[in-house]
């Protein structure tokens, strides 16, 4: 089943405006909305509440999402990963700079 990823994208793997790397495909999901995101820019941009970080102890939710094979991931592994446990391809080392936008604790 293909999830709707919301934002400026530039292309159909989830790369936005914001973030167009190689590596940039995981999109967020906002737990405010419940909707899938390119970045977090994107979403406060588009919506009318700011983006919610989920909640780190939902451990079993799906949170995140490949925007190459549409491959949805728990929070915990997303982060365990350096690719998509699914289709392998590598994410962003540098998005760990922004856990504390993504995940609350």
């Amino acid at each position: 089943m293909t999830r709707k990823i919301y934002g400026f994208l530039v292309d159909n793997e989830s790369r936005c405006q914001h973030y167009h790397t190689e590596l940039d495909i995981v999109a967020l999901k906002c737990f405010e909305c419940l909707n899938y995101y390119a970045c977090y820019q994107c979403h406060d941009s588009l919506e009318e509440h700011s983006f919610r970080a989920y909640p780190c102890q939902l451990k079993q939710d799906k949170v995140l999402i490949c925007g190459v094979c549409q491959h949805e991931m728990t929070i915990e592994e997303y982060q365990e990963a350096v690719a998509c446990p699914n289709c392998y391809s590598a994410f962003n080392p540098a998005c760990s700079k922004h856990y504390d936008i993504y995940f609350e604790k």
